[in-house]
């Protein structure tokens, strides 16, 4: 990543549309944008949130009339001076004015070296940073909301808050280093304790949310699960409204995990088509179901899918209940029994817990949907809690609950003084690896971070 702050230009919109946005960002921004840019008054002469019309020229030679949008530093997105031309899409009309900025003095803008200088100039810290690929990558509402409460800060609110609890220990620690003669113990070991314990139920509170944090990210992950020609083929073919699974009479036909996602409601699922669960010679099928129970280990939501066709009349009668499931269920998982083929089988009546379908006529699908909105509405945490997502943010969070561990064991044993407080700073760093406040971040983790994202952004 380059940290020179010389001028950078690099579209901000996607190709193919009808306008276009060019944004430019650094000391000579204005004056490059002069050089080309016509108007009533020199861009550089004008107020910043201003927006002026005027043509893109090379020599006498025009080449589009556009907008300009001015804003001038440090009330800018990058805290530089910045322009952005809003011209029309064409890629030759946009290659053109590229190339002139270059030609004037800017230089092309590499992946998310916008966002690397807002960050640098203090406008946003590393995690709102990295919401920002978040929120540019999000593909449901979920997501969306998750991102966007990162970027407004209120995650990085939550570190801060642990990090300045934890400088008032080190506080109290060093200033008895400071009396060390006297021997005064400013920091209560009773109650420096029990702030610690409290932090660490903190750091742990949000570690054990980035399961769900991920997979709101990236898709609630749904398996499909159940015996062979119960219907699972067909049910992720009506889920998705198209033929994505093969679907036959023959048994064993699923033979690896097919996944495919789709939005329901501003939630975005990750469903999981699988082998059939029975016994079997074939070690081809084997491997199959070995795969099936390994992505029954993954999901959060699992769809048993039962052949109603395949019940004793007394299960279909409700006078029996249906056999338990044969996989292990972890707390954090949610199952839905459902039974298919209903249509075969009309005066058949189960319990209020199982949903009826016919994934080939589509009877009963927004039932099923219906069921998987009650149990996301449960998973989805409350307006302004905190989850991360990030998996950096994770291994970080892992480091400070295990260092924060390393200083109650000490704190336990009597510790001296000047240790436990270097035990508390440990977490203090990497606390602040997340946001990068209060540390140097090194340009090799800004490189791999920022490279993420996309040009322009």
């Amino acid at each position: 990543m380059n940290l020179d702050h010389d001028t950078i230009v690099a579209p901000a919109t996607a190709s193919g549309g009808a306008i276009a946005v060019i944004r430019i960002s650094g000391t000579e921004a204005f004056n490059i944008c002069d050089s080309i840019f016509r108007g009533r008054n020199p861009l550089s002469q004008a107020t910043g949130y201003t927006v002026h019309f005027g043509r893109i020229i090379d020599g006498d030679r025009f080449i589009d009339e556009v907008l300009a949008t001015v804003f001038r530093a440090p009330h800018s997105y990058t805290g530089e001076d910045s322009v952005e031309i809003s011209c029309h899409g064409s890629n030759y009309i946009v290659s053109e004015i590229l190339r002139l900025l270059v030609a004037a003095g800017a230089r092309m803008a590499e992946a998310g070296e916008f966002t690397v200088r807002s960050y640098l100039a203090g406008k946003l810290d590393l995690a709102q940073a990295e919401a920002v690929a978040d929120m540019i990558a999000s593909s449901s509402q979920a997501a969306h909301t998750l991102a966007a409460h990162q970027m407004r800060g209120g995650y990085s609110a939550a570190l801060d808050k642990l990090r300045d609890q934890l400088l008032h220990l080190t506080t109290l620690l060093e200033l008895e280093l400071d009396f060390a003669e006297e021997e005064v113990e400013f920091a209560d070991r009773k109650e420096l304790k029990r702030i610690m314990e409290q932090i660490g139920d903190e750091i742990e509170q949000m570690r054990s949310s980035f399961a769900l944090g991920n997979a709101i990210k990236e898709g609630i992950p749904v398996a499909i699960v159940g015996a062979p020609n119960a219907g699972k083929s067909t049910l992720l073919n009506r889920i998705l409204n198209e033929e994505r699974a093969m679907v036959s009479d023959i048994a064993g036909t699923t033979r690896d995990v097919i996944e495919e996602q789709i939005n329901i409601d501003g939630v975005q699922f990750r469903f999981l088509d699988t082998a059939g669960l029975r016994n079997t010679d074939d070690r081809l099928e084997q491997m199959g179901i070995e795969r099936t129970l390994q992505s029954i280990e993954k999901a959060r939501i699992i769809i048993r899918l039962i052949d109603a066709t395949m019940l004793d009349r007394e299960s279909l009668t409700g006078k029996i209940a249906l056999p338990a499931p044969d996989f292990p269920l972890r707390d954090d998982q949610h199952l839905l029994t459902v039974i298919n083929k209903i249509d075969a089988l009309p005066d058949s009546k189960f319990a209020s817990d199982i949903i009826s379908i016919s994934a080939r006529n589509g009877i009963g699908i927004n039932d099923l949907y219906q069921a998987l909105r009650n149990i996301i509405s449960d998973l989805f945490p409350n307006e302004g809690e905190t989850i991360i997502s990030n998996i950096r943010h994770y291994e970080a969070l892992s480091n400070a609950a295990e260092a924060l561990q390393n200083g109650l064991i000490g704190l336990n044993n009597g510790l001296p003084t000047d240790l436990l407080s270097e035990e508390i700073r440990t977490i203090i760093r990497h606390l602040g690896a997340i946001t990068g406040r209060g540390m140097i971040v090194p340009d090799e983790v800004l490189a791999t971070i920022f490279s993420k994202f996309c040009i322009g952004k």
